[in-house]
């Protein structure tokens, strides 16, 4: 598909800033998350903040937005101080953050979740008609075609992203933050927000994008700020870089590419994959959930699982963990029947999986490094057969450094740490466990290309050693990359199970999407 043209950066000449951020720095126990990092965001301009997962992009947005206090640096709106103490401060300064996340409420209706706490009143009352009709005025003035009495739950995730967005300009927003706000919506979806996010800044708000897809920086935004190691590395217009150079600013050397990386593992693991399947699905399902499914997967083979959004590929891999109960079929383990009634179960036939709901079903911030990393482990073992503290900090300390976890502190809170460097912490905890079979549920989801590229790399190492894997992802290109086979999925449904050949394309598994079948 032909990218739209690269939007000129706007000519700011000495016009101020409407936010300056300078000399930030940041210290975490054990973690200095920034160092004297610098930020520029003029008005009427789409600026990309990008940076390796742990650059301390979330950390210098926590700070511009008040949920975090700067140990040093200076912060100026508008060329005035500002000192926030909390998001609601920066918020009457002109300063809304809408998170990957929506952070709404999916009873309430799209009035409400655009007016709350912010209703007009009349005697002490909330004035529910005048709700209403402020609530389709603000949709109206952005082209936005919404019923406002409809349940904010009853709408896409896209169109609660927009309500988001609404709700946050809606307080005279001067500077708006959207924070990965596309990792989760398809093309369609991201093109309805981007042209929301364009009427923004042509309206003159300060627009501060931060997300992973390299595409969507080149297609939407006019200048970067590129964050390393917690410092500035530099600041650039869009016409100055390609996506290569993008990536090495952002990484600090040449990037191999991943093309090649997939030459490699294609040579490495194809003739491994021979001799009865490691693990057999025959007319696993569960209703509601998944129709019932047929897969082979060979030990060093690396099955793709494609399909859109709530096309059934996390329900499928769920049923192959136990993680869900299957209503019918059977799995077989070398070629022996056996029964996943629970993750534990799995567990015990080194079966592992990392969820892609990585906050609500894999690590646990309050807890360190080390000791997520052996929690999978240790309940392997059962509580009865307790790790040593020394055991425990040499298994840390390998995969930290297997995986380049940072901060490579073992005793750091995992909150602290970006989210790329949780999956990899997520990830040396299953891989600690030595499975056979490692089921990964879109694991470079909100994750930098060098650290996707780290990822990618594991998977292909893992398969030349023999391990099993099961990867779903719902970029078709690294489906594609990685994968010996795809299995394709449409309306909970397995439609077909493609070899990875040179015919295999994306526009492929798309007609077999839309088709139902393999042409």
């Amino acid at each position: 598909m032909t990218a739209p043209p690269t939007p000129a950066a706007p000519d700011t000449g000495e016009r101020r800033p409407v936010l300056e951020a300078t000399g930030i720095r940041k210290q975490f126990p054990g973690v200095l998350a920034l160092d004297g990092v610098a930020l520029r965001l003029h008005p009427g301009e789409v600026h990309a903040l990008m940076g390796e997962n742990g650059a301390g992009k979330s950390t210098l947005i926590k700070v511009l937005t008040g949920v975090h206090a700067a140990d040093e640096g200076t912060l100026l709106v508008d060329g005035r101080p500002g000192t926030f103490a909390d998001p609601l401060q920066a918020q009457q300064a002109g300063i809304s953050t809408v998170y990957q996340e929506v952070n709404l409420c999916p009873n309430l209706s799209v009035a409400e979740n655009i007016l709350i706490g912010r209703e007009p009143r009349r005697f002490g009352l909330v004035d529910w008609k005048a709700v209403k009709r402020r609530a389709a005025e603000l949709l109206t003035e952005l082209d936005l075609d919404l019923d406002v009495s409809s349940p904010l739950g009853s709408h896409s995730l896209a169109v609660q992203q927009l309500v988001a967005i609404v709700r946050a300009v809606d307080v005279s927003a001067k500077v708006l933050v959207l924070d990965e706000p596309t990792s989760s919506l398809d093309r369609d979806e991201v093109a309805q927000l981007f042209s929301l996010v364009r009427r923004l800044r042509d309206r003159g708000v300060a627009i501060l994008f931060v997300t992973h897809f390299l595409d969507q920086v080149f297609e939407l935004c006019d200048r970067v700020t590129v964050l390393r190691n917690g410092r500035l590395e530099g600041e650039y217009t869009i016409g100055e870089l390609t996506p290569v150079t993008l990536v090495q600013h952002m990484i600090g050397g040449e990037l191999a590419t991943l093309e090649e990386l997939s030459e490699q593992a294609h040579e490495e693991a194809a003739e491994r994959v021979a001799g009865e399947p490691l693990v057999q699905a025959r007319a696993l399902g569960r209703k509601g959930s998944v129709e019932p499914y047929d897969l082979d997967i060979h030990a060093g083979e690396v099955i793709g699982l494609a399909g859109l959004l709530g096309s059934g590929r996390t329900e499928a891999a769920r049923l192959l963990f136990g993680a869900d109960s299957a209503d019918t079929g059977q799995v077989t383990v070398d070629g022996k029947a056996v029964s996943l009634r629970s993750p534990r179960h799995a567990v015990a036939h080194k079966i592992a999986f990392c969820s892609e709901n990585r906050k609500t079903e894999g690590v646990f911030g309050e807890l360190t490094i080390r000791e997520n990393i052996v929690l999978a482990l240790q309940a392997a073992r059962g509580w009865t057969r307790p790790i040593s503290r020394a055991k425990q900090e040499e298994l840390t300390r390998r995969w930290i450094e297997a995986l380049d976890i940072r901060p490579a502190n073992p005793e750091a809170q995992l909150r602290n740490l970006s989210g790329g460097n949780q999956q990899k912490v997520l990830l040396a905890r299953w891989l600690l466990t030595e499975p056979r079979l490692l089921i990964l549920d879109e694991p470079t989801r909100g994750i930098d290309v060098g650290a996707k590229a780290e990822i990618q790399k594991l998977v292909a190492r893992l398969a030349a050693d023999g391990t099993a894997v099961l990867f779903v992802s719902a970029e078709l290109e690294e489906v594609l990359r990685l994968s010996h086979r795809v299995a394709v999925l449409r309306d909970h449904r397995m439609v077909a199970t493609l070899v990875n050949d040179d015919s295999v394309t994306p526009d492929r598994i798309l007609a077999t999407i839309a088709t139902g079948a393999d042409s």
